[in-house]
């Protein structure tokens, strides 16, 4: 695990979005809910797009199952990160898809769309964000058509290498480039607030500690 990583773990969603506000960086996604996993996942990014099949040019040799390749590129600790904006009732993840993951090391998958077979995911405590749930099968419904290239999730643009921060509060991803700067801020931040608890739970009122510096605090 590389350092960045490491010092991303120990922070939270919330001091990482307030560090991308700080800087005036985008990133943060709302909506995404948690719902397998009681976990925060962090680390660097591997993608993979999903389009509908019928938009999907033809490839000769046996068909790729989606997921897979991105699951094999992946190493332990990172998070699969997937773009299913077709509009259609399909599945972008699912059991089997879990089960891999799960057993390679890696450490959770976020997805812009919907998932399926959620008990499998919970049964192995394998961290899945998603729009939402369905029941029903990707199979002639959609087909993925990238692998490791540029996607998007809600606002923001995703690449395989960016990272990532999600947990019960929200999603947010930093660009490779950006990771160094907002970690110091959202330090910084995480610093901060950690003396405003001590201040409270040592008398001193919330209003005193939640003053003018506080609201400034971003600035």
């Amino acid at each position: 695990m590389s350092d960045l990583v490491r010092r991303l773990r120990r922070l939270d969603v919330c001091a990482v979005s307030d560090a991308m506000d700080k800087l005036g960086l985008s990133g943060h996604v709302g909506g995404l809910a948690q719902y397998a996993g009681t976990e925060r996942v962090a680390g660097t990014v591997v993608t993979y797009r999903l389009l509908a099949t019928s938009d999907v040019p033809a490839q000769s040799g046996p068909p790729v199952h989606l997921g897979t390749r991105a699951i094999e590129f992946a190493k332990p600790g990172e998070i699969i990160v997937v773009e299913q904006r077709t509009g259609i009732d399909a599945g972008s993840w699912g059991g089997i898809l879990s089960l891999a993951a799960k057993t390679k090391g890696i450490a959770g998958v976020i997805s812009e769309g919907l998932v399926r077979d959620i008990d499998e995911a919970r049964n192995y405590d394998f961290p899945v964000f998603a729009r939402g749930l369905t029941a029903r099968t990707a199979r002639g419904r959609v087909a993925e058509i990238a692998v490791n290239e540029t996607i998007g999730v809600g606002e923001a643009t995703v690449r395989t290498g960016d990272y990532v921060i999600a947990d019960a509060g929200g999603v947010v991803f930093i660009a490779a480039e950006d990771i160094e700067r907002v970690l110091k801020a959202a330090e910084y931040i995480a610093g901060r607030e950690a003396a405003m608890a001590k201040a409270i739970l040592a008398g001193t009122a919330v209003s005193q500690v939640m003053g003018a510096d506080y609201e400034h605090m971003l600035n």
